[in-house]
C-alpha cells in the first residue's frame, strides 16, 4: 500500500522556520516527481513546489520562492520542505504528493493526509 506521511508541522512565529518531512512507503519514488501543496482555510489547494527525481530540478510558487526549499533523499524515500521567513499567510495544511512516474503530466497521483502549519503574527 502506497503511503505518504507528512510530519514537522506546528505553530511558529512570523519570521521563524519549520522543516516538513514526508516519508514515502509502499513503493520506490526514486523516479517520481515529489511535490508540496497547501490549502488555507476557505481557499483552494495550491501548488507550493516540486522536485524532480534527481533532485537537481525544482520549481516553486512565486509566493514562496526564495524562502522555501525542497530537497529529497531517494535512499530513504524522503522529501523535505524547509520553510524560512514564515509569514502568517503561509498558514495552511501542507500536503506531500508524488507522481507515479518520472513525468509531471497531469500532476500527482499520490497524496499524504497533510500536516498543519500555523504562523502567528
Amino acid at each position: 500500500q502506497v503511503q505518504l506521511v507528512e510530519s514537522g508541522g506546528g505553530l511558529v512565529q512570523a519570521g521563524g522556520s519549520l522543516r516538513l518531512s514526508c516519508a514515502a512507503s509502499g513503493r520506490t519514488f526514486s523516479r517520481s516527481f515529489m511535490a508540496w501543496f497547501r490549502q488555507a482555510p476557505g481557499k483552494e489547494r495550491e501548488f507550493v513546489g516540486r522536485i524532480n527525481w534527481s533532485g537537481r530540478g525544482t520549481d516553486y510558487a512565486d509566493s514562496v520562492k526564495g524562502r522555501f526549499t525542497i530537497s529529497r533523499d531517494n535512499a530513504k524515500n524522503m522529501v523535505y520542505l524547509q520553510m524560512n521567513s514564515l509569514k502568517p499567510e503561509d498558514t495552511a495544511v501542507y500536503y506531500c504528493a508524488a507522481t507515479r512516474g518520472s513525468n509531471w503530466g497531469g500532476g500527482p497521483d499520490y497524496w499524504g493526509p497533510g500536516t498543519q502549519v500555523t504562523v502567528s503574527s
